[in-house]
């Protein structure tokens, strides 16, 4: 995972929104715009930033696409924390 695009795809009120909805649980793209009340071209758009980033998986059952947070991603967030705080403030 490139710590760039982690931060560009990160860098999104939407993508955040759906960060945190998807924090407990994983949903199908017509629930994600039904939650966020946003059209179903917006919401594949910001789900394939995240999906690109490698900050979500996803799976299809039949007709539906369902989404969830890789959670490797929120271990190499954690190491990236760890590092930055560790170069720039204990250094």
């Amino acid at each position: 995972m490139d710590l760039i695009q982690l931060m560009k795809a990160l860098a999104d009120e939407t993508r955040m929104r759906i960060l945190n909805i998807l924090k407990d649980e994983e949903l199908c793209v017509c629930e994600i715009e039904a939650v966020l009340d946003i059209t179903q071209s917006n919401t594949s758009r910001h789900l394939n930033r995240l999906t690109n980033a490698k900050i979500l998986d996803n799976y299809k059952v039949g007709n539906y696409v369902y989404y969830k947070i890789d959670k490797d991603v929120i271990k190499k967030i954690s190491i990236y924390k760890r590092n930055y705080r560790r170069t720039h403030y204990e250094g």
